[in-house]
């Protein structure tokens, strides 16, 4: 589809027969000779004289160049575009970040998913997040390790391979042998922050903003209290679903502090989960699913190809083959087969 982005463009096309209906002749003064058989000369010539002025007119071909370069002068000044077919653009909506304790109470092998077989906390852990991950392909995820410090794993991402494949390479005691669980929060809430900064900046909608949070144990003494970085977490519009891992009898450091983890999902909106094997954690994946169903806004869009070099490009070719065609008739070669003619004619 063809559409012309300047249409007013081609009110100008009829300046030309105003210009020539408005403005006299333009006169060039020369010098006369005065002859005595001018009427003689006259006949012979083919010309219309005039008063102390020959005007020269064009020929058909020369008018019918004129008016076509014209025209597509104009046109290309109304500035043609082609449509092409629409493309439909997604763009995610929802920024999903999981927070996943790497502390060395983790490697404890009680948990066992479909096989049976007991499997560490953590492998177990890996393998239903490697589902879930896998399910959600329109939205961003993003991934924090924490430990005796947190770190920023996989910053916010579309590219869900190179995210499992990171997570496929974590370990174990990677990131220290504690549990800094507020910490880990508040990392989350700086990356998040930056985020939605970044998404204004690109004048895009800002994104729901959801932290699961997966940990075996209770906090080690964050800088930030646990309970704190959930208020913060709150402030910006982040909901907090927190999920216990493993058995819930153990003491002291190993034991999960169930208060504190649903009193952070209670805080930020979220919901509190405990999954003491996999197929209790798949289904809490399940109905995190239900809770945050994937959101996806289309952006529908044409391209566009400019046009205005074609019509450009044809009014200069006619007016390069007319110039050239005149060039050539006026020139000696023109004369003179236009002369070999007449004199063939006359014998």
């Amino acid at each position: 589809m063809i559409l012309f982005e300047l249409p007013w463009a081609f009110l100008l096309l009829p300046a030309p027969l105003l210009v020539k209906w408005l403005s006299a002749a333009y006169h060039t003064p020369r010098a006369a000779l005065r002859v005595p058989l001018f009427h003689l000369l006259v006949r012979l010539s083919g010309n219309r004289p005039g008063r102390g002025a020959l005007i020269l007119r064009r020929n058909i071909y020369q008018r019918l160049t004129l008016a076509v370069s014209w025209i597509a002068v104009v046109t290309a000044l109304a500035n043609p575009v082609w449509l092409g077919d629409p493309i439909v653009k997604q763009q995610p909506t929802r920024d999903l970040m999981l927070a996943l304790d790497l502390s060395a109470s983790m490697e404890t092998e009680d948990f066992a998913v479909d096989t049976g077989t007991p499997l560490s906390r953590f492998d177990g852990v890996r393998e239903v997040v490697s589902t879930f991950v896998a399910q959600r392909r329109h939205d961003r995820v993003g991934l924090i390790v924490f430990g005796s410090a947190p770190y920023l794993q996989v910053p916010f991402t579309l590219d869900h391979d190179l995210y499992l494949q990171l997570l496929r390479e974590l370990q174990t005691g990677m990131a220290g042998p504690k549990t800094m669980l507020g910490d880990a929060v508040g990392l989350a809430v700086n990356h998040f922050t930056a985020a939605e900064e970044k998404r204004l900046l690109q004048g895009r909608k800002p994104a729901s903003k959801v932290l699961i949070l997966l940990t075996d144990g209770n906090d080690s003494g964050s800088r930030v209290p646990p309970l704190d970085a959930a208020r913060v977490a709150a402030d910006a519009g982040i909901v907090i679903h927190t999920i216990a891992i493993g058995k819930l009898t153990a003491d002291g450091d190993q034991r999960v502090d169930v208060e504190s983890l649903a009193e952070i999902s209670q805080t930020t909106g979220g919901v509190f989960f405990r999954a003491e094997d996999g197929a209790e954690l798949q289904k809490i994946y399940a109905h995190l699913d239900r809770l945050e169903p994937e959101k996806v806004d289309a952006e529908y869009f044409r391209p566009r190809f400019s046009l205005f070099h074609w019509p450009l490009g044809l009014a200069l070719c006619l007016q390069l083959i007319l110039q050239f065609t005149m060039a050539w008739w006026s020139s000696g070669t023109g004369i003179a087969k236009r002369g070999s003619k007449k004199e063939s004619a006359s014998g």
